[in-house]
């Protein structure tokens, strides 16, 4: 009987022993289980805060110094920039040395060239027009054919300065302009009654330049005439000096 309970204490303690899987409190231990299955990866943390900035790196030997690199190729050219603004003149330099002597030139040519004087006459009684050119049909002088039979006017060849005179016969009231290109320069009248016969007069001295014209125009009174032997009318002028 005694045996029948000792058996049965023994199945119940291994049972328990089984049951709590405990080899602290069983006699003897059982079989170890199967590995349990690996779990997920965890995730990524937060990222951290920015450290410090490092001290500068130490050479590897102390006597060591920073080396500057070797000077590298030059690059290609570049596009021209902008026109910059306009520096300021610079300082005149020296004078050059003297230039070689040159010919001898030839004094009569010289003289001829440096020449121009004209005297042209009106040899008509018919009053010119009112307001109009005078027209000088007859060349008594005209060195270096200044005077321009055809438009009636001197036109300068040498450049310089001139004096332009008129002797101008009339029977009626007239007023002669003289002309600068197509600038009045001046103005000459003789208000004389009509009928009488008189001799007026009047000059100018004007600086040209090569080309500008001189010429002579009536004004509203236009009593100018000529009567061949006994009265004549004349348009002078001469170089005064050449520039």
């Amino acid at each position: 009987m005694f045996g029948g309970h000792i058996a049965f204490g023994t199945l119940l303690v291994g049972f328990l022993c089984l049951s709590l899987v405990s080899t602290d409190t069983c006699p003897s231990g059982g079989t170890p289980g199967l590995p349990g299955i690996p779990g997920f990866p965890g995730r990524d943390g937060r990222e951290g805060m920015k450290g410090e900035k490092g001290d500068p790196g130490i050479p590897i030997h102390l006597d060591e110094t920073r080396k500057k690199g070797e000077k590298g190729e030059p690059g290609s050219r570049g596009i021209p920039g902008k026109r910059g603004p306009q520096g300021d003149s610079g300082i005149p330099g020296p004078a050059g040395p003297p230039g070689e002597p040159g010919e001898a030139g030839n004094s009569d040519a010289s003289r001829s060239h440096l020449q121009s004087a004209f005297s042209v006459t009106r040899r008509t009684k018919n009053h010119p027009e009112p307001n109009s050119l005078i027209r000088f049909s007859h060349v008594i002088t005209n060195i270096n054919d200044a005077f321009d039979t055809t438009e009636h006017k001197f036109v300068c060849k040498i450049p310089g300065t001139y004096y332009f005179v008129f002797h101008a016969s009339s029977n009626d009231k007239l007023c002669v302009n003289l002309y600068h290109d197509d600038k009045k320069l001046a103005v000459f009248c003789d208000h004389i009654i009509k009928g009488n016969q008189q001799v007026s007069s009047g000059g100018l001295a004007v600086y040209l330049k090569k080309n500008e014209k001189v010429y002579l125009k009536t004004g509203t009174y236009n009593g100018l005439f000529a009567e061949g032997e006994k009265a004549d009318s004349v348009f002078s002028g001469f170089l005064i000096h050449a520039h």
